[in-house]
């Protein structure tokens, strides 16, 4: 792509905005392509609508030179053999929060900062194997926001520990077991570093984009038939678009599917106003750092700001606090539907990545920021273009096709919803349909809760994968039609697989987790139904059979449930592993027999 869309003209630019030397890195390299794709394309004039990128770039060669210069070389070759590669990045990580540059990098800084002056900055990581096909290395790496305010010397300093901060991530442990698993610890991971202006304004003593997110040309999230996957999504929020990337605390971002902007998994306005954003990221000028405030206490000082683009007026509230005889009510909610109904914005962001997936042979994963003047007045600041990922450490669904059917626990043939994932499973809580069928309510009940308890059992070695498995709807008020657990009961979980089967008597609906839909967006999990009677559809039921139930080992007052819940640890048969590809509604879950 780069050979096809790059001129020379273009690499000189890059050149002339290069610090050190060596590679820029792929997360670099994805945003200029983009760029470069969108210039080239005859259909529509996007240098009329795209904020240009003001961008500097670190060399991946400044990162050894900074290894070099501080004298840990010995150790960075300690830390890549099998025996040292936890053990020592432990003490090389401590030790590079506290490193010097050589002096005509740090020269090459100062110029930079001389050149933002107090303008807000980003420090972002784009090691050379970021962002590219194959491995996504999403939220391995730091990304560093700086306000950028106080003397110069100061902006310097905050800077100088921004890029520590990044090259540090190098070493985090998440980072290392990404590469141990996708088998890359004989490849060259050198950092390199983009530098951009923060888009946005002040207002008052805060700096922020008004709206920013994430874009996929691919939606992975179909709740509804009226929704077309090939049209993509967004995943928006007012603010930094730090909320629309990461989970940061029970907040939401909007999720719109964009040949059905207005269409919402939430029912009614008190859903809406439930599952809407309620703080914002922003930068603190005075206090010179990125930070989150409520979205109202931000925007209720601002004069002249188009605040109705972005939230809708709550009416009824209003006359509720007006006939109860109370003061004025900050009514406002972040809908985001008059952008999303007028304007041109939601066909913009469609066409773009239409142009980009077209480019790349393969749906993309976009970042954005976008600030309005007026619904015909604004600019998009795209930040960064890579193909669409998939999360996790084995082999991808491409590869399942020699699995055997004796090795597969569950597969579903769709509805497939959530990010792609190949990962290996820790734990599998499964609730066996036709026992759990056979209970009485007060029992099923009993169910729910020690399923809670399961879901939130901690595990040596971190965080584990869990697979739910059970019949009818998760999370569903009536344990009638499923297993009635709160979502708070099962938010540990990472794969949720709906069984649409429970007795001969009923077969209940799948729920296409439309009534917790938010949540599972929010917390990144993958749901999957399982319909046992159809043409490629799995449910191994001697695999639960035979295997080895530890549910009394974890929890031995639970017992007499032994009969309906089935717990199986991966470690006791083999490697569990599960993959999904959304775009072909596929997901696979089963035994590894080459681990053995």
């Amino acid at each position: 792509l780069a050979k096809r869309y790059f001129t020379l003209e273009d690499l000189l630019a890059v050149k002339g905005r290069l610090i050190g030397t060596g590679y820029i890195g792929g997360k670099t390299v994805g945003m200029l392509l983009a760029r470069k794709i969108l210039s080239g394309d005859t259909s529509f004039d996007w240098q009329h609508i795209l904020e240009p990128h003001d961008s500097f770039f670190i060399g991946s060669d400044v990162f050894y030179t900074y290894l070099v210069e501080n004298g840990w070389w010995k150790l960075r070759m300690e830390q890549k053999t099998r025996d040292g590669y936890f053990e020592v990045a432990k003490t090389l990580r401590e030790s590079m929060l506290e490193g010097s540059f050589p002096e005509e990098i740090e020269e090459q800084f100062w110029r930079l900062i001389e050149y933002f002056g107090q303008s807000p900055i980003i420090v972002r990581s784009s090691s050379l194997l970021e962002d590219a096909y194959g491995n996504a290395f999403s939220g391995k790496y730091e990304s560093v926001f700086c306000a950028n305010q106080g003397t110069p010397q100061e902006r310097l300093e905050n800077f100088l520990d921004a890029v520590r901060r990044v090259y540090t991530s190098t070493l985090n442990k998440e980072a290392l077991a990404y590469r141990a698993h996708w088998d890359l610890l004989d490849r060259d991971e050198q950092m390199a570093i983009l530098v951009q202006r923060v888009s946005g304004s002040v207002n008052g003593d805060q700096f922020f984009p008004q709206i920013a997110g994430v874009g996929d040309s691919f939606n992975p999230y179909v709740w509804n038939s009226e929704i077309d996957p090939k049209a993509g999504m967004l995943r928006l929020v007012f603010g930094l678009g730090t909320r629309a990337v990461e989970r940061i605390d029970d907040d939401y971002t909007r999720i719109v599917a964009l040949n059905a902007p207005l269409r919402r998994p939430e029912a009614g306005s008190e859903d809406v106003r439930r599952y809407s954003q309620k703080k914002a990221d922003i930068l603190d000028l005075t206090a010179n750092r990125h930070t989150s405030r409520d979205f109202r206490e931000i925007v209720e000082p601002l004069n002249d700001f188009p605040l109705e683009i972005f939230a809708s007026r709550d009416l009824a509230l209003e006359r509720r606090v007006r006939d109860a005889g109370g003061d004025e009510v900050f009514s406002w909610t972040l809908t985001f539907d008059e952008l999303l109904s007028k304007g041109s914005f939601v066909k913009d962001m469609r066409d773009m990545m239409s142009v980009l997936e077209e480019a790349y042979q393969h749906p993309v994963d976009i970042e954005f920021t976008a600030n309005f003047n007026d619904l015909s007045d604004y600019r998009i600041n795209l930040v960064q273009c890579r193909p669409f990922q998939t999360k996790g450490d084995i082999l991808s669904v491409e590869n399942t096709c020699s699995v055997t059917a004796e090795q597969k626990v569950l597969e579903s043939a769709g509805p497939v919803i959530g990010s792609n994932i190949a990962a290996t499973v820790d734990r599998i809580i499964y609730v066996v349909p036709e026992v759990y069928g056979g209970m009485k309510l007060s029992d099923r009940y009993t169910v729910a809760r020690t399923v809670g308890k399961l879901a939130h059992l901690k595990k040596e070695g971190g965080k584990p994968t869990i697979l739910l498995i059970g019949p009818g709807r998760w999370a569903t008020a009536d344990p009638f039609l499923g297993v009635p657990v709160s979502f708070s009961e099962i938010d540990t979980v990472s794969i949720l697989c709906e069984v649409v089967a429970m007795h001969e008597g009923l077969v209940p609906e799948a729920s296409l987790g439309t009534h917790f839909f938010n949540d599972l967006v929010e917390y990144d999990m993958l749901y999957c139904a399982v319909y046992p009677a159809r043409e490629g559809h799995v449910l191994n039921s001697e695999f639960f059979a035979s295997s080895e139930n530890k549910l009394t080992a974890l929890l031995p007052d639970a017992e007499p449930l032994s009969s309906v819940i089935k717990v199986i640890d991966g470690e006791d048969i083999s490697r569990i592993c599960v993959s999904s590809d959304v775009l072909k509604q596929k997901l696979t879950c089963y035994f590894d027999c080459s681990s053995e």
